[in-house]
């Protein structure tokens, strides 16, 4: 007789436990056990416990196994209740160890197979059972994860229409779920109970602006209270702000921004010129080309408006980088002056403040909807519609999916919606909306999505105090690393890279899916060598990740004080100099109840979960083959070395760059 030894383990999560009865069949090259019940002497499988030693006994060994089956029966009179196994562990009769990772939920009465953990590539399948059960996954998958269309010209997403249509193994744990429902409810509650959220009035001064403030406060947005009128604080945000992903180094003037030496003269330390700074590669470009010629919203019954700005940026002998002149649309004109920091307090200042609600929408729209929820969402259906879970890189990618697929079905459903905060709240909100996504989506590369090529195709390699941009490459070189070690393990040569048709579908659907199909984008139809999956896999790694990050964890502390960052100005662009004042600059910004919603809105996606797991930690266990497990190892080393070195950095600096720190960057688009 082969006696072998069972062991079930649950995973450490929130209503994990199962009172039903479990019951497993192994199956291996040489046989299969009888279905056995796994009888628990506790009454059930309890929340992040192994359980105890269960043995299924078998006529003669099994050989290799292949796989198990899994199924759960409720007891009578009891429901049928949840259970989220984390792995089964057996032990042959021969001593070998073999582990089944599990990690979903099981939440009926069906059989559910799980292969053993060992990657395999679908070439590597020799085993009949083996692909039957893959083959048997694929059919199931592509049944559940299927494509949609929210709006033509966007990228495909998930089709589900409220989070509980969505796969169980892909929506919110339920300390996720609670937690970000009390965090929606407080914010809005908080602003509501002071009376802010419903005004539709307009602000008498800015210290009035500070009692809605006052709910929800960081280190940053006091900073950002306390110098947001500053030129200085102005430029130091197009390198470390929410948005570093607009600013590029500018040779030669745009044909449609006729700055002249006279006008910048005073701005230029010494005797410089234009021309030289120009030619030195000190002059810098913001163009909000993006925006021209949008429709803007109606907020309240009330038309809003939104610039379309060019912006000249300085970088001085003190390495501060300053604005030197703003033209607040695309097409110069008498009606369209060029703003000046010479000019009066409030022309300067409203010039910035058009400028500043002009980068909110090109931020969220661009940078960071499409740029990394929506993207995300791309690369985590086509994984789950192409690649088996026993597939190297599922196991690689899986963990970077987590939650994407539901907090982007909550975006479409409560922001971008038609009665969505965004759109109801926003200046480019509605049809202005759809349009700069398309246009957004249609300029899309793979080049600017892979940061060492971003920073340099920008000029931006030797600007001095760019956080984003020396974070951003370490972090980068510290994925590339570890997937290189990875994909390298299990891809030993270029022709195994082009044998793999699981791997091809994957890139395949991302190309029509994600990029519509357009090969202007440069994104890979297929892969032909092994660097070439290494650089794309790091892409999405990085995307999901540190990207995300970079454009998603500073919302609030640079939009929390509005006047920083407006989400919508009621007043049009001034096409005169000399008549601004506090008073315009008042009527201008966005009304109290805007506010109160941007406010509110920002600080809810700014919020970190209590289930949060940072990059390069992976509580699931999905590889077992040891040499990728010391590269997970290693993997976390660097990070957390990196992490020291950032906080060391940070400690010396008035405003503290913290958004790729990877003790704080998530591994997953989750929020």
């Amino acid at each position: 007789m082969a006696k072998y030894k069972v062991t079930v383990h649950t995973h450490n999560i929130a209503t994990a436990t199962t009172m039903n009865n479990v019951f497993i069949k192994l199956v291996g090259e040489n046989g299969e056990s009888k279905r056995t019940w796994l009888t628990s002497l506790k009454g059930g499988f309890y929340q992040g416990t192994a359980s105890r030693e269960f043995d299924v006994v078998c006529p003669s060994s099994l050989g290799t196994l292949v796989l198990i089956e899994l199924d759960k029966q409720p007891l009578p009179l009891f429901p049928q209740d949840a259970w989220f196994p984390s792995k089964v562990v057996v032990t042959t009769p021969e001593e070998d160890t073999c582990q089944f990772p599990i990690y979903r939920w099981i939440m009926d009465k069906e059989v559910h197979l799980f292969r053993e953990g060992t990657a395999k590539r679908l070439c590597d399948e020799t085993n009949h059972l083996a692909r039957y059960s893959r083959e048997k996954e694929m059919k199931m998958r592509t049944e559940l994860y299927c494509w949609d269309t929210y709006k033509e010209g966007f990228p495909g997403s998930m089709k589900a229409d409220n989070p509980l249509d969505l796969p169980s193994e892909v929506q919110f744990s339920f300390t996720k779920a609670t937690q970000f429902l009390f965090t929606a409810a407080t914010g809005i509650t908080e602003l509501k109970l002071k009376g802010y959220s419903d005004s539709k009035k307009n602000w008498k001064n800015v210290d009035e602006i500070s009692k809605v403030f006052c709910c929800n406060r960081t280190v940053i947005s006091d900073y950002a209270q306390e110098h947001w009128k500053e030129d200085e604080f102005f430029g130091y945000q197009y390198l470390n702000g929410s948005n570093p992903m607009l600013i590029r180094r500018c040779s030669e003037l745009p044909a449609n921004f006729p700055v002249t030496e006279d006008m910048v003269k005073p701005s230029l330390r010494g005797s410089s010129s234009l021309l030289r700074e120009l030619q030195s590669g000190n002059i810098f470009l913001l163009d909000y080309k993006n925006l021209n010629g949008l429709k803007a919203n109606m907020i309240n019954m009330k038309k809003q408006y939104m610039a379309a700005p060019l912006v000249l940026l300085y970088r001085t002998p003190d390495d501060k980088l300053m604005p030197i002149a703003i033209q607040l649309k695309q097409v110069p004109g008498e009606d369209n002056p060029i703003f000046l920091p010479t000019d009066s307090e409030y022309d300067w200042l409203l010039a910035k403040i058009f400028v500043r609600s002009a980068d909110f929408q090109e931020h969220q729209l661009n940078v960071h909807l499409l740029r990394t929820h929506l993207l995300a969402e791309v690369f985590a259906v086509a994984l789950l519609r192409n690649i088996p879970m026993v597939h190297p890189l599922y196991k690689l990618l899986i963990p970077h999916t987590r939650y994407t697929l539901q907090i982007n079905l909550l975006a479409r459903a409560f922001l971008i919606a038609d009665e969505g905060v965004f759109t109801k709240f926003a200046a480019s909100g509605g049809e202005g909306m759809i349009d700069i996504l398309k246009r957004s989506v249609a300029s899309l590369t793979y080049s600017s999505l892979c940061v060492p090529e971003d920073i340099t195709a920008r000029g931006l390699e030797s600007v001095p105090n760019n956080y984003y941009r020396d974070d951003g490459l370490k972090l980068w070189d510290i994925i590339h690393r570890f997937v290189e070690g990875v994909i390298g393990f299990y891809y030993k040569n270029d022709s195994e890279v082009r044998e793999d048709q699981e791997l091809h579908n994957w890139i395949k659907d991302i190309f029509v899916h994600g990029f519509l199909a357009q090969e202007c984008t440069g994104i890979p139809q297929s892969f032909s060598t092994v660097p070439e999956v290494v650089k794309f896999v790091t892409m999405v790694i990085f995307t999901c990740s540190g990207q995300h990050s970079a454009v998603n964890s500073g919302q609030y502390d640079y939009g929390g004080w509005m006047p920083n960052t407006p989400i919508s100005l009621q007043q049009p662009p001034p096409t005169i100099k000399g008549q601004s004042t506090e008073s315009t600059m008042l009527k201008t910004f966005p009304d109290v109840g805007t506010t109160a919603q941007g406010m509110s809105t920002m600080w809810l996606l700014s919020k970190q979960s209590s289930d949060f797991v940072a990059l390069g930690q992976y509580p699931e266990e999905h590889f077992n083959e040891l040499p990728p497990c010391r590269m997970i190892e290693k993997f976390q080393t660097e990070l957390k070395a990196f992490s020291e070195t950032v906080n060391a950095r940070n400690s010396g600096l008035p405003v503290p760059y913290t958004y790729m720190d990877p003790a704080v960057v998530e591994n997953s688009v989750a929020i």
